[in-house]
Parts: structure tokens; sequence; C-alpha cells
């Protein structure tokens, strides 16, 4: 629950932040950075339940990367009057990349990420 709370609101931020700092990132309305970081909040969070363990930081970082430049470059150009290209999703996907690595090592440091007995 703690890596969802940080990524819903984190990565609808890093979105907007994208839209302002790279000419290749470019939203129609507020909403649209909006909604895909909710879809890569929720995508993230499944992928972390699925990959993150002690021993696969890297793969789960770059497994985000992977996917995030996806869903980027796909559901941005979605949007009416949205345009993403590829570098611009690969340049967001750094970021967010970054953001999901830090994320990732408080997770594997407090423990939160170790599974119940069943």
């Amino acid at each position: 629950m703690t890596s969802f709370i940080i990524k819903i609101i984190a990565l609808p931020l890093i979105l907007i932040l994208a839209m302002y700092l790279f000419d290749n990132v470019g939203y129609g309305a507020i909403w649209h950075p909006v909604v895909l970081g909710v879809i890569l909040a929720i995508v993230g969070v499944a992928m972390e339940y699925m990959l993150l363990k002690k021993g696969s930081l890297w793969t789960s970082v770059i497994s985000d990367f992977v996917v995030a430049v996806i869903l980027i470059w796909v559901i941005s150009n979605i949007f009416n009057d949205s345009n993403v290209t590829f570098w611009g999703a690969v340049l967001t996907s750094i970021i967010i990349g970054i953001a999901e690595y830090m994320v990732h090592r408080y997770l594997l440091s407090s423990g939160k990420t170790r599974k119940a007995p069943a």
C-alpha cells in the first residue's frame, strides 16, 4: 500500500513535469498525464508484487523502465491533442526509473516486500 500511495502521487507529477521540461512530450489537457500516471501506478504496483524481492532490484527497475516507455508512448498518443515521441517516452521513463529505484530500495530495506507465510 505504501508503494501505491507514493506512485499515485509521484507518477502524475513526473509526467506533468516532463510535459514542461521536454519539447517532445505534450499533453492536450492536464488530466491526460494524471490518468496515465494512475495507470502506471497500478501496473507498477502489480509488477512489484510479481518481481520485487531481495536480489531483484535492478531486474525490477529495468522492467519498470521498459513498461513505462511502452505505456507512455502508446497511451499518450491515444489521447486527443497529445503527442509524445518515442524519445520523449524514453526521457520521461528515465526519470520514472530513478524514482522507482529509490522506492524499490526503500521497500526492500524496510522489509515491505516480504511475503506472508501461507
